[in-house]
């Protein structure tokens, strides 16, 4: 089983970080929360960091863990880790997505999910439910 981080970035406005998988990629043209494979001993905060780094060129900083969701995609299976984070800097520039956006948590449902992502949104989605009049 593959152990993947994902980070569900917010930033001041209260929109959250998404990010469209590139052509050629699993799950090519869906959306997921960014992150990546963590590494031998490496926390999960800690890949995120590292990752975020990396493939959009900002900072974060993991504030709360969210939750785990174990899926099979087949061919493989992966065990997603999903963090909250706050953006602490930078400027989105794009390696390994073909596509970015900051979205509001009830915007989150027009999009189509990696399936591994798809509980997190539905999370999501119920406290935005919680919270509105």
């Amino acid at each position: 089983m593959i152990e993947v981080a994902a980070a569900i970035i917010e930033n001041d406005q209260g929109k959250i970080l998404i990010a469209r998988r590139g052509p050629g990629k699993p799950q090519a043209r869906l959306w997921e929360f960014p992150g990546g494979k963590l590494e031998a001993g490496e926390s999960a905060a800690d890949c995120l960091r590292r990752e975020l780094a990396e493939e959009m060129a900002i900072e974060i900083e993991p504030t709360e863990w969210f939750g785990v969701n174990e899926h099979d995609y087949g061919t493989f299976r992966i065990r997603l880790i999903a963090y909250r984070a706050a953006f602490a800097g930078g400027e989105v520039r794009l390696s390994d997505h073909d596509e970015y956006r900051w979205a509001a948590k009830r915007e989150l449902d027009q999009y189509e999910w990696a399936p591994a992502d798809v509980p997190f949104v539905r999370k999501l989605l119920a406290e935005g439910s919680m919270t509105s009049p």
